[in-house]
């Protein structure tokens, strides 16, 4: 068993550790709430120009009209964009995404380029010689604006015709201990017959330039959508790891404690033995 002097040493570094993780978890959990509630708040504006966007796709006819942002082509080449923490300490959130992203672009027939946001995904595709066209990095409280270049990208690919299909690899918030890893494509538009809540709209000038006006955006919102969702997961499962940690430091600093209490119990008992053992000695002479 290992001294007093090294169980107090191990108990000291252990409770230092479990108060910066409890510091850490009170940061995440700040964020985590933010985070949360931009993500309710994005899905109702998401949800809303989804429905627009299906109302408006069937009474428009796709078949005369020419709508970029819906054409479907042949598939050659695609865009990966990966959305991925900056930092680490969130648990099996990064190794998740990381795999997702590695499974969907091994099981596609076509080449993948990669749109990187995040270091953790970056430094993950970078070392398995992937094609990474740009890296880019979004704010701790991202606004749309932060995420236009991100969305310029993709549109202006797809129209120039460097990419057939524009997917996003993220982390879809579910709870605050559940993320789901998902892959969704977001270009071309799928038009394919929802149930709307809008109808019986009259749109000016027309359908089709509301239309045309709207797809642009309707990609933007869902990339904004998912860089809040990746956020809020990021931040719950952060949030879990470093409160799983406190916990686990304060079940050590128990079970040290105790061992503590034992070395102590034994130098004493081993004192009083030395002690009995020389007076009864003494008692002899």
């Amino acid at each position: 068993m290992p001294s007093t002097k090294e169980l107090r040493a191990r108990i000291r570094s252990v409770s230092n550790t479990a108060k910066v993780t409890g510091a850490m978890q009170l940061i995440a959990a700040s964020k985590m709430r933010r985070a949360q509630q931009n993500v309710i708040m994005g899905k109702k504006y998401a949800e809303t120009i989804k429905s627009l966007l299906t109302n408006l796709s069937s009474s428009v006819d796709l078949e005369r009209v020419n709508i970029p942002l819906l054409e479907k082509r042949e598939i050659k080449n695609k865009l990966m964009i990966l959305v991925t923490p900056d930092r680490g300490l969130a648990g099996a959130l990064v190794g998740n995404i990381n795999r997702k992203a590695l499974d969907v672009i091994q099981s596609s027939k076509e080449s993948y380029s990669i749109l990187s946001v995040g270091r953790k995904g970056f430094r993950f595709l970078s070392s398995r010689e992937q094609d990474i066209v740009e890296q880019l990095e979004i704010p701790d409280r991202p606004e749309i604006t932060d995420t236009l270049a991100i969305s310029d990208i993709a549109i202006n690919g797809f129209l120039e015709q460097k990419w057939d299909q524009v997917d996003l690899v993220y982390s879809e918030f579910i709870t605050t201990t559940a993320q789901v890893p998902k892959m969704q494509t977001v270009l071309p538009i799928s038009n394919e017959e929802e149930e709307s809540s809008i109808s019986d709209y009259i749109y000016e000038p027309s359908d089709y330039e509301v239309l045309i006006e709207l797809t642009p955006k309707y990609v933007r919102s869902q990339i904004y959508q998912s860089i809040l969702e990746a956020f809020a997961s990021e931040h719950s499962a952060r949030m879990v790891a470093m409160q799983n940690a406190t916990d686990n430091a304060g079940e050590l600093i128990g079970e040290l404690t105790l061992d503590l209490n034992k070395a102590r119990q034994e130098t004493i008992t081993a004192e009083l033995l030395d002690l009995i053992g020389g007076i009864a000695a003494l008692e002899g002479k």
